[in-house]
């Protein structure tokens, strides 16, 4: 059989695969009622753990819009370490329309990660983000700076679900008090 062939053999199952588990959620409790149309806009980073597709980036924000057909578009920007401006753009879905807690967010399709809402604010002015596991976590803010009573009451819900806050990595404006 031809090479060619057996590549496209193994991405077509690959994305067959993946587009059988893209439904799939561990059973992860999330906000609830969360009105997709309030939590469009910026939001601000004010720690996260790191990851390697954020290493080395700093002011990070994530502008999210609705689009017409139900999915959102997002565009996430960040300092890099020479002080240059990067963006990314990806694309999101709800698979369950009646819950916006649960999102599916691919930066590279046909590949999709989990973005749940973990908490948020019934103003809608921060967050607890996370994903599959332990591995991603971010405290999301309207604003580039949260008071220190705001973001100690986040750490402590996100340390209530089991995550070592200690791997937290904060903006320099945003160290806990």
């Amino acid at each position: 059989m031809d090479i060619v062939l057996k590549i496209i053999i193994i991405l077509a199952c690959v994305a067959v695969f993946m587009f059988a588990c893209k439904s799939v959620f561990p059973d992860v409790k999330t906000a609830r009622n969360v009105d997709i149309k309030k939590y469009m806009g910026t939001w601000h980073e004010i720690a996260r753990f790191d990851t390697s597709f954020q290493k080395g980036k700093y002011n990070s924000q994530a502008f999210y819009k609705l689009n017409p057909d139900g999915t959102v578009s997002i565009t996430n920007s960040a300092t890099d370490q020479n002080g240059r401006k990067v963006s990314a753009s990806a694309r999101g879905y709800a698979p369950d329309p009646k819950d916006f807690s649960k999102l599916r967010i691919s930066f590279f399709r046909p590949f999709y990660a989990n973005y749940f809402i973990l908490e948020l604010d019934e103003d809608y002015q921060w967050a607890l983000v996370g994903g599959n596991g332990k591995k991603y976590l971010w405290i999301l803010s309207r604003t580039p700076q949260m008071d220190g009573e705001t973001l100690n009451k986040i750490i402590e819900l996100a340390k209530t679900r089991g995550y070592d806050t200690s791997k937290l990595l904060f903006n320099k404006d945003s160290t806990p008090k």
